[in-house]
């Protein structure tokens, strides 16, 4: 035997094993740039993919929060809860792909991106949260939600002004809330809600510690 063939042959199952950890890395690289519950992208995804639609052209974004999902975990468990975000996500991915882009934000809040040159935004909202809280099956049951959407709509050029838009869609979707649910589609031109750290003050992880109050 060569020595050229001898050393395809040593070199044969090390570089096989190379490919094999090279594939494993890249499937948990892409665990991790995706929610690993619904599938859909996560937060750093969908940003880098929201930056380069800004970029495109009017765009709308989309902040949606469910309603009553508390109630369905407190009744019938966190299973349940776990398959009220899976069916979620599987909404919002039909009705937004392949156009849009849509992700979870984390618990119960996903949001959307959206080009707005192919859509009737409004008609939208008002499907969309139809939609959303049409009941579901789960073990034999048929649960409910409800949902609150918020929406703001720009003409970005610059990618720096995705943050503001998204703000903007979080603050309707609060309004829309408080209101009792529903959707809102803001005409404010920025943010106008108190914020920490870049999101709208009162949201989960946002709390900052009294003076003299605990760490």
């Amino acid at each position: 035997m060569s020595t050229l063939l001898s050393a395809a042959v040593t070199a044969g199952p090390l570089s096989a094993g190379w490919s094999v950890h090279t594939l494993w890395m890249r499937h948990r690289i892409a665990q991790a740039r995706r929610d690993p519950l619904t599938g859909l992208p996560a937060r750093a995804m969908f940003e880098r993919r929201a930056v380069r639609l800004l970029r495109r052209g009017p765009v709308a974004a989309v902040v949606i929060d469910l309603d009553g999902f508390k109630g369905v975990n407190d009744t019938f468990g966190h299973a349940a809860g776990d398959a009220a975000i899976r069916e979620t996500g599987v909404r919002l991915a039909e009705w937004a792909e392949p156009l849009g882009i849509v992700a979870r934000l984390g618990g119960d809040e996903f949001a959307a991106l959206l080009p707005l040159a192919d859509w009737d935004l409004n008609g939208e909202l008002v499907a969309l949260h139809e939609w959303l809280c049409h009941p579901f099956g789960y073990e034999g049951r048929t649960l409910r939600l409800g949902a609150s959407i918020g929406a703001a709509c720009t003409v970005p050029t610059r990618p720096d002004q995705w943050s503001a838009l998204l703000r903007r869609a979080d603050e309707a979707m609060y309004e829309a809330k408080r209101g009792g649910g529903g959707w809102l589609l803001t005409d404010a031109p920025v943010p106008v809600m108190a914020s920490v750290n870049g999101r709208r003050a009162g949201r989960t992880g946002t709390h900052t510690p009294s003076a003299g109050g605990a760490a």
